[in-house]
């Protein structure tokens, strides 16, 4: 795909090039195997000597053409779906980590995230530093070790809101050698592509905008191709040194600026198997052709949903980074220009008690465990996605006793507004 095509194209048009007589639309290889005529051509591929499709743990060729329309999107040089955005962070951090190594990542990230990061990865062996995103460079580099591995942070915070200075975070990376891994969950490629502002590493949860419908759980990992792993080559051993379970091969010689990608797939897919399905990689491509056009929707929606909330006498605050005023809006016109996303969070005057009360109220707008479709809903995250942090970490995860998130789908924002409305005023 010409990388000179804009994003709104690449949404449509990417990923897929058929060929003469083939499908126009992708078609689903819902197969686990493909069949080869000799014993050497499937022994080439099982040392990486070719690239081809054998077994679907490993490659698939609907998933591969989804995989390249996200990395297209994104920038990168190539991209790998996973079964949830839980696996692709997983796979991201563990890609470079090992036991005994230890890695940093903002705190305000999403509550599944910092489970991972901070209880089970630890049971591996790997340690994470919980920062504070708005920290000063200076403050952010005295965290670093001689062990730390990478930095991580997402681009729009889920549910803080908080937008990440990806410039910030990208220069105290590689002034201590380690690559930034960013995921973009929230903003998508439609409206920030972190690669551009010096991010090496690019993560999805493909559940949310990129499905846009809530039909299919996935993942995606995107590598930018520019992190130079040999020049840092102590701190990544498993990129720059022979992996005995493919005959020695190592995979910055063999696959150049494609080393961690390839490595993601051939060794960690290989061996843990958090696949995407076909069928489910299939539905993301339907959603990523309308994503360019859902995202205005959804950002024009919750622009005005965040100014009627902002004005409401039973309302104590509003997060959200296109509010002039708001603590992110400097940034969010920085990174954000085409506009955010369609969530934002806010705190009701009174309790916690009355935070979660008020999620009773609606009509419509559903109390789900989901975020980003084209169906406004709403969760109280200390009740339900946060539930299991103390106090404590609700606040170091930037998570207010008080908040609720609401995610503004793309109906008639005049009906979201009235059935907000109603709520509040029965509160």
């Amino acid at each position: 795909m010409n990388k000179k095509l804009s994003p709104a194209t690449i949404c449509v048009q990417g990923g897929w090039q058929p060929k003469n007589g083939d499908p126009r639309i992708l078609p689903i290889f819902q197969s686990t195997t493909f069949k080869y005529d000799t014993t050497e051509q499937m022994a080439r591929l099982f040392d990486l000597e070719e690239s081809g499709y054998f077994y679907t743990r490993l490659q698939n060729p609907t998933n591969d053409a989804v995989a390249s329309k996200i990395a297209a999107l994104e920038g990168g040089v190539g991209a790998m779906l996973t079964s949830s955005g839980q696996a692709a962070n997983f796979y991201a951090v563990f890609n470079i980590c090992e036991a005994g190594d230890h890695f940093i990542s903002s705190s305000a990230i999403y509550g599944g995230t910092f489970n991972l990061f901070g209880v089970t990865l630890r049971k591996l062996g790997i340690e994470c530093t919980f920062v504070d995103p708005d920290m000063s460079e200076e403050e952010l580099s005295k965290v670093f070790r001689p062990n730390t591995k990478l930095l991580f942070g997402e681009t729009i915070a889920n549910p803080g809101m908080n937008v990440l200075d990806i410039e910030k975070f990208a220069r105290v990376a590689h002034s201590h050698g380690v690559p930034l891994i960013v995921d973009n969950t929230f903003a998508t490629p439609v409206n920030c592509r972190p690669l551009e502002w010096g991010a090496d590493i690019v993560t999805h949860s493909t559940t949310k905008y990129m499905d846009g419908h809530a039909t299919s759980v996935g993942g995606v990992l995107v590598d930018g191709g520019k992190f130079d792993w040999n020049a840092h080559s102590d701190k990544f051993p498993g990129l720059t040194t022979p992996d005995a379970s493919y005959h020695g091969l190592t995979y910055t010689e063999n696959f150049g600026n494609a080393a961690y990608l390839t490595k993601a797939t051939a060794q960690l897919m290989r061996d843990f198997g958090s696949i995407q399905s076909p069928f489910n990689a299939f539905l993301v491509n339907l959603g990523l052709e309308t994503l360019h056009l859902r995202m205005q929707r959804h950002c024009e929606n919750a622009q005005k949903v965040a100014e009627y909330l902002q004005g409401h006498p039973k309302v104590a605050w509003v997060r959200y980074c296109g509010l002039k005023g708001d603590k992110y809006y400097e940034l969010g016109e920085k990174y954000l220009k085409n506009g955010s996303c369609g969530v934002l969070s806010f705190g009701v005057k009174g309790t916690r008690e009355d935070a979660a009360r008020l999620m009773d109220n609606f009509k419509f707008i559903a109390i789900v465990t989901h975020v980003a479709d084209v169906r406004t809903c709403v969760l109280h995250p200390a009740s339900h996605t946060h539930r299991q942090l103390s106090d404590e970490q609700l606040v170091e995860a930037g998570v207010a006793p008080d908040l609720i998130r609401l995610s503004v789908g793309i109906e008639d924002v005049d009906d979201i507004i009235a059935d907000l409305d109603q709520a509040l005023a029965a509160l």
